[in-house]
């Protein structure tokens, strides 16, 4: 360059001016950005409610559906009941039933535990009583009073028991 030129400067008016339009038009790029960020969050957060209540409805559906069929045998045990005298087959049917339904609940992941002889377990058994037995270890399960079902997270309730304690 010539240095005869003089170097042409921008008055400080003119800079402020020129830095404000930029900082301007930064800033409203800015707002718009976030704008859409918050309404892209919005939608997706009424997404994925959508999709979990729909979740939630074909579930409540596929387990609904899996107790049809007990329901339709103890309509049928009753039906026998009330046409025969015979009482033999109205208790296998109506067993029948209840294993079905046990059978149910295991493949809905809450496999029923009724187990005689084990170890009593707090996180899987609720002592109800205590028994003066000579034949069985302390502290085993003698007697279960009411099946539980599940295990560990996924427990619905844990089993009542009766356990053996020493006779003394």
């Amino acid at each position: 360059m010539n240095e005869n030129v003089p170097e042409v400067r921008k008055e400080p008016r003119e800079e402020s001016a020129a830095a404000s339009a930029e900082t301007d038009a930064k800033l409203a790029e800015l707002e718009d950005r976030w704008l859409r960020a918050v309404a892209d969050l919005d939608n997706l957060r009424k997404r994925i409610s959508r999709d979990n209540e729909r979740l939630r409805a074909e579930e409540r559906a596929r387990v609904a559906a899996a107790w049809l069929p007990v329901l339709d045998n103890l309509e049928l045990a009753l039906s026998h009941a009330c046409r025969d005298d015979d009482a033999k087959a109205v208790l296998e049917g109506v067993r029948a039933v209840r294993d079905q339904a046990v059978a149910v609940l295991s493949n809905l992941g809450y496999p029923r535990h009724d187990e005689t002889g084990v170890v009593f377990d707090p996180s899987r058994h609720e002592a109800v009583a205590a028994v003066e037995r000579t034949d069985v270890e302390p502290g085993n399960v003698v007697e279960v009073l009411r099946p539980g079902y599940g295990e560990g997270e996924r427990q619905l309730r844990p089993a009542r028991v009766a356990v053996a304690k020493k006779a003394g």
